[in-house]
């Protein structure tokens, strides 16, 4: 198998830079920036007439090489892109999905190795001078069409789990919404309090579960918490908070909020409420380069106290749909562990 360059393979084009007085609310052509790369929104237009080279169509291989930031094969139409975009025009010896795939990997090393601290970009330069591995045309066919199928799974199971989290919310409104129960304020509705670790005290392989404000639930072997408890985290890099449910003996971080029920109502009813509510938490939080939750912001969100038997069966419900997802998240980490594993395979 051979190693090229990737200027051996296909050619980076720029997209053409904007002065704001060219971008128009309505026209002729959309302009593909940044910031619809991948969202598919929020679109300019332009009535400007280019080179041909300054516009993309569908089916052509993008590269977005500044802030959002990787590969897309468009298919929006005919548009014009952003200075901060490269189209690729590929040689015949390279297959256009097998490429996406390589700058897919690639990509992920980008973010790491890249410039410009948070705004991540890379240069046409350093682009260019980039290697893979490029197998015959019958191979690249072969890999690309199983990365399509493993690809196409984990986009269904991804699909699978927002339709079940929709469900929910859609009981939850069925059941609560609109109904005149009681509302009550934070203070009305829970103990709060803080963890007191620094998020550096996890112990591998410890014997109680530590709550950061990561993801990830860490251990530890000493615990300070011993009751049922909604975790919050308090601070995160993007303002994209979580909230966690245990009950047992535990330790937490000391940005991260312990919320005990005052009342003997279901927890799993106002994990929910609290999620539901994280969008607005993460518009209202406070910090620059982090994030973080104050009191006073939490002491403004109310929260449905329904009857207890609804409660309860709200909360049963939740947990058969949670059954559900365990499987359904099952599946994709396991489809995704796959795929990570071909990946490097193909192009580590």
């Amino acid at each position: 198998m051979q190693k090229v360059k990737l200027k051996e393979v296909c050619t980076l084009i720029n997209g053409r830079a904007y002065k704001q007085e060219e971008l128009l609310d309505s026209g002729k052509y959309p302009v593909l920036r940044v910031g619809n790369f991948f969202s598919d929104k929020d679109y300019y237009y332009s009535d400007l007439e280019l080179e041909e080279d300054k516009y993309c169509d569908s089916g052509d291989l993008l590269f977005a090489w500044s802030a959002s930031f990787g590969p897309k094969i468009w298919n929006g139409g005919k548009v014009i892109y952003h200075y901060h975009i490269w189209k690729m025009v590929l040689e015949d010896a390279v297959n256009k999905e097998y490429l996406y795939y390589y700058l897919y990997y690639l990509s992920e090393r980008i973010k790491a190795e890249g410039h410009g601290g948070i705004m991540i970009h890379t240069t046409k330069a350093e682009m260019e001078e980039r290697e893979l591995s490029l197998p015959d045309m019958s191979k690249q066919c072969e890999i690309a069409k199983v990365l399509n199928q493993l690809s196409a799974i984990i986009e269904k199971r991804q699909t699978e789990i927002k339709e079940l989290d929709n469900l929910i919310k859609a009981r939850f409104v069925e059941m609560f919404f609109d109904k005149g129960y009681p509302v009550l304020g934070w203070n009305d509705v829970f103990n709060t309090t803080t963890g007191k670790l620094d998020s550096n005290a996890m112990v591998e392989d410890g014997k109680y579960p530590f709550f950061t404000c990561a993801k990830e639930v860490y251990r530890i072997d000493k615990y300070a918490f011993d009751q049922e408890a909604l975790l919050l985290a308090g601070n995160n890099a993007a303002g994209k908070y979580d909230v966690k449910y245990y009950k047992g003996k535990f330790n937490a971080y000391q940005r991260t909020y312990v919320l005990g029920l005052k009342q003997e109502w279901s927890y799993r009813l106002f994990q929910y409420q609290l999620e539901d509510k994280l969008v607005y938490l993460q518009q209202q939080s406070l910090g620059g380069l982090t994030k973080y939750l104050t009191m006073k912001i939490l002491g403004g969100l109310s929260f449905i106290i329904p009857p207890m038997e609804q409660q309860i069966e709200f909360e049963s419900f939740v947990k058969q749909v949670d059954k559900s997802k365990v499987a359904v998240q099952k599946s994709l980490d396991e489809t995704q562990k796959l795929f990570d594993s071909l990946m490097q395979e193909y192009f580590g």
